[in-house]
């Protein structure tokens, strides 16, 4: 029943944004009693917290497969970027700011992951280009593993972003490629453009 409880959670949440959601909901979505996630969970702050400590382990298992699988530094930003798209096309635009908010618990399960995850792959994939030559080699990689984060969290922000003029997949995708085509030398445009044009390939034959 716990992992059911949680399943609906996550659908509901990541639809809707997490304080939109209510016990009722998550209830009614299973057709099920109040009573009987009562007996699974004390509250929803618990339920919240639980799912995005889950959701977190998993994106970062894909993750690290991606970069695992990954022939260049390149192909890795290229092939995550397509992950976090897929992953959230179907997200809600306050899903962020409804953890921030109102899910302090939850939340500082994200900064932490943001810090010791994140922040870490970003640094490495920097160093990892800078070592190829494909990325230029006069950055300085705290500064910009950082930025790259908040660029990230930034496009979930709904005061510089609102939802109604903006959607997320198109502005997480013009960020990451301004990010990237900033750090790249010679060679390494030439391996971007490859990976672009591919993409581009394989989007007009679906």
């Amino acid at each position: 029943m716990k992992e059911r409880i949680l399943k609906a959670a996550v659908d509901l949440f990541w639809r809707y944004g997490v304080k939109s959601v209510t016990m009722d909901d998550i209830a009614k979505e299973l057709g099920i009693s109040k009573k009987t996630i009562y007996q699974q969970f004390n509250d929803k702050d618990a339920i919240v917290k639980e799912v995005v400590e889950r959701e977190l382990d998993c994106e970062q298992t894909d993750i690290d497969r991606l970069e695992a699988e990954a022939s260049d530094p390149i192909e890795e930003v290229m092939r995550t970027s397509d992950y976090i798209r897929a992953s959230f096309a179907t997200v809600s635009p306050v899903l962020l700011n409804d953890l921030k908010k109102y899910h302090p618990k939850a939340w500082a399960l994200f900064q932490k992951h943001k810090h010791e995850h994140i922040i870490q792959g970003i640094s490495g994939n920097l160093r990892r280009g800078m070592e190829a030559g494909l990325y230029r080699s006069d950055i300085n990689v705290d500064v910009l593993a950082r930025m790259r984060v908040e660029q990230i969290e930034m496009a979930f922000d709904p005061a510089i972003f609102p939802p109604q003029k903006f959607a997320i997949i198109e502005v997480h995708v013009q960020l990451i490629h301004h990010f990237l085509r900033g750090i790249l030398t010679d060679q390494g445009f030439e391996v971007y453009n490859n990976y672009a044009e591919k993409s581009v390939l394989e989007a007009n034959q679906k």
